[in-house]
């Protein structure tokens, strides 16, 4: 008799262990989360300077508005902080794009530091 109450009080102090150890990592998930979706907006911020900085360059290439067409392929909080930069150099059409990187969800602030994205294209507009 002993023995079979012994082994149900064992049995009830291992209960809630789970929900307690996984309280516990919680905060540690939740962090790795934040980590991986932030690496996740630099890296589609990286993409999208890349592609407004190629859009621009063919834009200016053909004498369109290289500002204009680099900031069309940008949205929301991404187009309110570009800064385009487009110019010839020498046979080519160049454009730079410069992005702020913004931190969890875009709009709601940003890092200080910039993603730039760089571009060119023959030119091929008048005076050539």
């Amino acid at each position: 008799m002993g023995r079979a109450a012994d082994t149900g009080r064992a049995g009830r102090d291992d209960r809630g262990q789970v929900a307690v150890e996984f309280v516990g990592m919680l905060p540690l998930i939740l962090l790795t989360l934040v980590l991986l979706w932030q690496c996740v907006l630099i890296g589609y911020t990286f993409t999208l300077a890349g592609n407004a900085a190629d859009e621009g360059a063919r834009a200016g290439a053909v004498d369109g508005d290289c500002a204009a067409a680099a900031k069309r392929h940008l949205d929301g909080a991404w187009a309110a902080g570009a800064r385009p930069d487009c110019g010839r150099d020498g046979g080519l059409y160049r454009a730079t794009v410069r992005l702020r990187v913004p931190v969890l969800f875009p709009g709601a602030g940003s890092f200080p530091f910039d993603v730039t994205g760089d571009a060119a294209a023959v030119w091929e507009g008048e005076g050539r």
